[in-house]
C-alpha cells in the first residue's frame, strides 16, 4: 500500500524539480540572430544552422506529433 504512495510522491517531486530547474524558452526577436545550432537531416548527416549563413532567409518547420496517435 506504500509502495503505490511512494511512487505517486517521488513522479510528483521529479516534476516539480523539473519545472523549477528548466528554463523557460525566449522568443527571438525580428531581426534578432538564431543561436547556432545542429539537428539530424534525413541522410543522419548533422546540419547545422551555421551552414547556411549568407544563403538567404531559413524557415524551420516541425511537424510536432505529425506520427502520433492524436
Amino acid at each position: 500500500m506504500h509502495k503505490p504512495r511512494r511512487l505517486i510522491w517521488g513522479i510528483f517531486l521529479t516534476m516539480v524539480a523539473c519545472l523549477l530547474l528548466t528554463s523557460p524558452a525566449r522568443a527571438l526577436q525580428v531581426g534578432q540572430k538564431a543561436p547556432d545550432f545542429s539537428l539530424a537531416g534525413p541522410e543522419g548527416k548533422p546540419v547545422k544552422l551555421g551552414d547556411f549563413l549568407g544563403k538567404g532567409p531559413v524557415v524551420i518547420f516541425t511537424f510536432i506529433q505529425a506520427f502520433g496517435g492524436v
